[in-house]
C-alpha cells in the first residue's frame, strides 16, 4: 500500500479527473478521501493505492501534471498520523447487549444509535483498530457498515503546503501562444 496527498483546486470534476488517472495507470485505488482545506479554494485528497513504490511515483507524476493538482506527494516513507471512521450497525438484542457494550468500551467506540433489535456504533482510529473491533462483532451480525477511507498527516513539523499561487492553467498557456 502506498499513501499519497494531493492539494487540488476545490472545484466540480477534480475527483473524476484523478479517479480516471488512476484507472489508466492501472493503480487500484483502496481509499480515496477529499475534504476541504484552510482555504476554502483548496481540497486535500489522500489516496491509498495498492501499488508498489514505482506504480506510487508514477501516480505522483502524473498527478502532478494535471492543472488542477497544486501538489502531489508520496507520503508513504514519512512518518504518519492515519486515521479512518466507521459507522457499523450490528445486531443486538436484549441478552447480547451488555456483552456488546463491554467490547464497545475495550475499543474505546460509542453507540450513536440504539433500536429494539440493532446498535450503531461509531468508531475512529487506525485501521487495525477498526479492523479489529469489525471481527468481534462479526459473531454477533454486523447488519451494515460505512467506512470514510483514510485520512493521514506527516508528523511533528514536517509539513505538507500547495504552492501560494496556482499553478499556470492551461487556458492561459493557450492564449500567450496565439
Amino acid at each position: 500500500m502506498q499513501t499519497l496527498v494531493a492539494y487540488v483546486e476545490n472545484k466540480p470534476g477534480v475527483l473524476n479527473r484523478v479517479a480516471s488517472l488512476a484507472r489508466r495507470l492501472a493503480i487500484n485505488i483502496d481509499s480515496l478521501t477529499v475534504g476541504p482545506t484552510e482555504n476554502e479554494e483548496i481540497a486535500r485528497m489522500t489516496i491509498v493505492a495498492h501499488t508498489d513504490e514505482k506504480g506510487a511515483h508514477r501516480l505522483e507524476a502524473s498527478l502532478e501534471k494535471l492543472v488542477d493538482v497544486r501538489l502531489a506527494e508520496n507520503v508513504s516513507s514519512r512518518a504518519l498520523l492515519e486515521r479512518d471512521l466507521a459507522l457499523i450497525k450490528v445486531s443486538a438484542d436484549q441478552q447480547n447487549r451488555p456483552h456488546l457494550m463491554e467490547l464497545i468500551k475495550v475499543f474505546r467506540a460509542r453507540v450513536v444509535d440504539v433500536a429494539p433489535e440493532s446498535l450503531i456504533i461509531e468508531v475512529s482510529g487506525a485501521v487495525d483498530k477498526i479492523d479489529g473491533l469489525l471481527e468481534v462483532l462479526r459473531p454477533f451480525g454486523v447488519l451494515e457498515m460505512a467506512r470514510s477511507g483514510r485520512i493521514s498527516m506527516t508528523r511533528g513539523g514536517d509539513l505538507l503546503r500547495p504552492p501560494i499561487a496556482p499553478p499556470e492553467s492551461f487556458e492561459a498557456v493557450t492564449t500567450e501562444s496565439k
